[in-house]
């Protein structure tokens, strides 16, 4: 009887991990990078475009208003370290990623002190921090959500790209 329970138990909790994964509907994708011994890392959502253009997605957003940045559950900046985005401070800890449509056109990264929520909750009142994004056009398009962080002179760069779309900001660690 004991042993049928553990298997009972063990198949229960192999369907939870299952139907979790199946939930997200997207791949997920990871970045890191090590900054002064420190690990700054972002998990994601990868969305597809199957077929259909980012300006499309994108463009229907107005000033002010936020794209998810990914896909399913929110997109995780965690960093071991102080960033420096220009003059704003993203300190230490968790924090969800958000990209903010502007009147211009132009986007800003928002950083979020929520995260692990469903990706479209967002709580405009938990952002820490904000900096602007750098866009310019893809050398080559990206079906698929894509963000990486790289070393970039004393610091860092994370980069998004999605179709034709690329926009990227610098940091340093503090």
């Amino acid at each position: 009887m004991k042993k049928v329970m553990i298997m009972l138990l063990s198949a229960l909790v192999v369907a939870t991990f299952a139907v979790s994964a199946l939930a997200q509907g997207n791949p997920r994708g990871t970045a890191k990078l090590t900054l002064k011994g420190k690990t700054v890392s972002v998990e994601y959502g990868r969305p597809s475009l199957k077929g259909r253009s980012v300006d499309q997605l994108l463009s229907q957003l107005q000033a002010g208003e936020v794209w998810r940045l990914g896909a399913d559950k929110s997109t995780t900046l965690s960093t071991g370290v102080d960033l420096a985005f220009g003059d704003t401070t993203v300190p230490a800890g968790d924090y969800s990623l958000w990209m903010q449509k502007q009147a211009d056109n132009s986007w800003k990264l928002v950083f979020n002190k929520q995260h692990g929520q469903w990706g479209t909750k967002h709580d405009a009142a938990q952002d820490a921090a904000s900096a602007p994004l750098k866009q310019s056009q893809a050398a080559k398009p990206a079906e698929m959500v894509t963000i990486t962080l790289a070393k970039a002179g004393a610091g860092g760069a994370i980069t998004i790209e999605w179709g034709t779309m690329t926009v990227t900001a610098g940091f340093t660690a503090k």
